[in-house]
């Protein structure tokens, strides 16, 4: 994908112009906003960070192009930090699909992170994330996102059923499976973790988040849980959450910097 030379007044502008060209509007069960935040430290523009920034997320649309998952690392040299990046897709998608979820994505967190040193966006069918500080390889079990339906009228087959699909996506087999779907009649789940992990971190953070799901969403006809690095969702029927219509920002740390997750209502970016 050929880049104009002239300089760019934001590192996000590009993506904003990508957008235009890249992306569907309102691309069903894909671009609905589940969750993003920004770092609170910001960045001088016409810096060599800025310039890393744009390189790491232009890789990251690039690259969607061709493949699921990716992450990149832009070293630092000159007084100037290193930026890491990465995004990924759910594993439903298509690279079609993929790349407009991620170049949506980019064009968001470029208007709710401008100018921030770290940024990380979760739409239904991508993750998007870039830092200053190294998150790559590392497990990450902290909440960011835990939602519960209403509950069932009688539930002790809705129970029995949402333990079945949530056992499955748990249940181990010998091959490494990051992205795991489940149904056991109307009720069906879906759980994935970030490329990032090894296996053993998968299974830890997703029998984490079922474990938490279980217990907090009870008999929910559906239930949404979202950690750091993986998540885990079930839903009966024609219930689920439609996370978009608030869009909502939380608190998350991760080791490093501070990332500001605001409330935000009736503001729509589609």
């Amino acid at each position: 994908m050929a880049l104009p030379t002239r300089k760019f007044s934001s590192p996000f502008v590009i993506f904003l112009i990508l957008s235009i060209f890249l992306v569907a509007p309102s691309y069903s069960g894909t671009d609905t906003f589940v969750f993003g935040g920004c770092s609170q430290l910001k960045f001088t523009s016409g810096s060599q960070y800025e310039y890393n920034v744009n390189s790491i997320l232009t890789s990251l649309v690039n690259s969607a192009m061709f493949t699921s998952y990716n992450n990149f690392t832009m070293s630092a040299s000159g007084g100037f930090s290193a930026v890491y990046g990465l995004f990924q897709c759910r594993g439903d998608l298509n690279n079609r699909d993929c790349n407009r979820c991620v170049a949506k994505a980019l064009s968001q967190i470029g208007t709710l992170c401008f100018y921030s040193t770290g940024g990380v966006l979760q739409l239904e069918g991508c993750l998007v994330k870039y830092d200053n500080v190294t998150f790559l390889g590392v497990e990450d079990k902290t909440v960011v996102v835990k939602k519960c339906g209403p509950s069932f009228s009688s539930y002790s087959d809705a129970l029995t059923r949402r333990d079945s699909v949530l056992s499955y996506l748990e249940a181990i087999d010998g091959t490494y499976k990051p992205f795991r779907i489940s149904k056991s009649g109307n009720l069906q789940g879906v759980a994935q973790c970030v490329g990032d992990l090894s296996p053993s971190e998968c299974q830890d953070c997703l029998s984490d988040a079922i474990g938490q799901l279980k217990t907090e969403c009870g008999a929910a006809k559906w239930g949404d849980l979202y950690l750091a690095k993986c998540y885990v969702r079930f839903s009966e029927g024609g219930y689920h959450s439609h996370a978009g219509k608030n869009k909502r920002f939380r608190h998350l740390f991760n080791g490093g910097s501070s990332y500001l997750f605001l409330f935000i209502f009736l503001f729509n970016l589609v």
